[in-house]
């Protein structure tokens, strides 16, 4: 599959930790698509930054398919979901998003602890969606960095602002030419057109807690 040419996140560029592909898929969880599915998909592009071209050319599905996903007039088959989700960097059960407490109400508004959509990288980071999708101006992350994981050598830039604070550990922040270490209660924010990467050298865990605006998943 070819891969898309769209950066992500520093902490993604290695892709996903092979312990963290979807081994079983619950069928039953297809019986009822709806257009929320097609919505994730269209918020995840987006945040991606990707155009429905490019994700029909590496997923090999057409685009009047994936818009008509999208918008709700079909729904994907399991073949074509585990394509789209490869294709954006995600596992396919990101695209079902649970309700809080069994409301569909709030789906969009509140997020349970144990409800959370998680993705775990081979950088040895795993980001947990604190906001309820991508469909809003601003994206909140739970970052865990396990010990001697970092985002690459290479830093990476990409449009708006991010901000954050370390909740334990100790994070290596690199923004331009600056490098800054910082230790639990310490907090950042700069433009994120500005080249950046991070790290945890240490040996014990890192957590931080990241907002980025907008959503760039």
């Amino acid at each position: 599959m070819k891969k898309l040419p769209k950066l992500v996140r520093p902490s993604n560029q290695m892709g996903l930790a092979s312990s963290a592909e979807d081994t079983t898929v619950d069928l039953s969880e297809f019986l009822d698509l709806d257009e929320r599915v097609g919505k994730e998909i269209r918020q995840l592009r987006k945040a991606r930054d990707t155009t429905i071209s490019e994700l029909s050319e590496a997923t090999n599905l057409s685009p009047g398919y994936l818009s008509q996903i999208e918008r709700g007039i079909s729904s994907p088959s399991v073949k074509a979901l585990h394509s789209i989700s490869r294709a954006l960097g995600v596992t396919i059960s990101w695209f079902f998003s649970p309700a809080a407490d069994d409301d569909d109400g709030l789906r969009d508004v509140v997020v349970r602890a144990n409800r959370r959509r998680r993705l775990t990288f081979s950088s040895g980071i795993s980001d947990e969606l604190l906001s309820p999708n991508l469909g809003r101006e601003l994206e909140l992350l739970r970052c865990t960095f396990g010990p001697g994981s970092e985002s690459g050598a290479e830093p990476y830039q990409h449009r708006g602002e991010e901000s954050g604070i370390v909740i334990s550990g100790t994070l290596h922040l690199w923004i331009g030419d600056k490098h800054v270490i910082l230790n639990e209660g310490d907090s950042f924010a700069f433009s994120s057109d500005t080249p950046h990467r991070y790290a945890n050298p240490t040996d014990n865990e890192t957590i931080v807690i990241w907002a980025i605006t907008p959503p760039s998943y």
